[in-house]
């Protein structure tokens, strides 16, 4: 008895007596279980009941004979890839081909040989479990491939995904006129200090995740975490008809959801216009990023911005004047860049 496959389901499919006896038993003889069927209309009934790991089928029967089981099977998807040997006296040469080319893997004389009978059995459930593996081993390839393109959709935009997967590559390029946010939160490094860190993180991440909501509601895409902060853009990759009005409102709710997710925490939110350059580095770890004078300017506004506040720069006020409130917090100095003109944003106009 072979016994790597013992114990497959064996379906014995014949419309005499004492061949479907007889083959029941030697099924039994090498270790493996069996139900059987009289004709074709049975065995389908059966198959589609059952899982079997292989079907011995005899191909004159009534009702429904052999050949017609091997078509509905091949068109099944769900039994297609079940093997089938066909029984058919050895003479009968026409009938043993045209169950091989309507799909059958094998054929067996009906007064078969016990040895030959186990050999060709045996041959038979061991393309099954081939197949089976092959089938279990490319399913777990799709899998770690839709988790390869989650962890890509992770970090990167979607049309940087989309541009990395067919040319392996993110090219730089300039961008004008993109609306840099910038989002930071405010005396995080003390929390984490005085709480778990699997707390810290926790509320963080709800926060982060409130944020990325957020961020798609208003059309914008995020580019990145950094620590406690985060970075989003508007008119980046995706085309927005009112960039800086958009990130306005995105980052007014943003201020307004802080505190909601977490104990108590604020913001402090700034944001810039102007041309970027744009591209992915790293080989094994892609990050998406970005960089000019335009992100310089972003960063230092939101430093300039006191808690729970949302500050632009000139440039964006002159977007959004008469579509928000807000008022001017004149020329603040900044680090780098000498003295910004900067403006409070409190609200939308309604």
């Amino acid at each position: 008895m072979d016994q790597t496959h013992a114990g497959a389901s064996i379906l014995v499919v014949d419309d005499n007596l004492t061949s479907r006896l007889k083959m029941s038993m030697a099924v039994k003889q090498l270790g493996h279980l069996t139900e059987a069927a009289q004709d074709g209309r049975e065995a389908l009934a059966l198959l589609n009941d059952g899982l079997f790991d292989l079907v011995l089928l005899d191909i004159e029967m009534p009702v429904l004979d052999g050949y017609a089981v091997l078509e509905a099977m091949k068109a099944d998807p769900a039994l297609r890839d079940i093997p089938v040997i066909v029984i058919s006296a050895v003479e009968d040469m026409e009938a043993i081909v045209k169950g091989i080319e309507l799909g059958a893997q094998d054929f067996l004389p009906k007064d078969f040989d016990r040895v030959l009978f186990a050999a060709r059995v045996g041959a038979c459930l061991a393309q099954k479990q081939l197949r089976d593996q092959e089938a279990t081993y490319l399913a777990q390839i799709e899998t770690e491939r839709r988790r390869a393109d989650d962890l890509l959709h992770a970090t990167l935009p979607a049309r940087a995904v989309s541009e990395l997967k067919a040319t392996n590559e993110v090219k730089p390029r300039r961008y004008e006129d993109v609306v840099v946010m910038m989002v930071d939160v405010v005396n995080f490094t003390d929390y984490c200090d005085k709480n778990p860190p699997e707390l810290a993180v926790r509320h963080l991440q709800n926060l982060v995740s409130r944020f990325e909501e957020i961020t798609f509601s208003h059309g914008l895409e995020k580019i990145k975490t950094m620590g406690d902060a985060y970075m989003a853009t508007a008119d980046l990759l995706l085309p927005h008809a009112d960039a800086a009005l958009a990130t306005a409102a995105c980052a007014l709710d943003m201020r307004r959801v802080a505190a909601s997710v977490t104990n108590g925490w604020q913001v402090r939110i700034g944001f810039h216009i102007g041309p970027v350059v744009a591209g992915v580095i790293g080989q094994h770890q892609h990050l998406f990023d970005l960089w000019g004078d335009t992100v310089n300017t972003a960063a230092r506004i939101t430093s300039m911005a006191s808690p729970d506040t949302v500050y632009a720069s000139a440039d964006i006020w002159a977007r959004i004047e008469g579509k928000c409130t807000g008022q001017s917090k004149g020329a603040l100095p900044a680090k780098g860049k000498g003295e910004l003109d900067v403006f409070q944003i409190d609200g939308l106009v309604s």
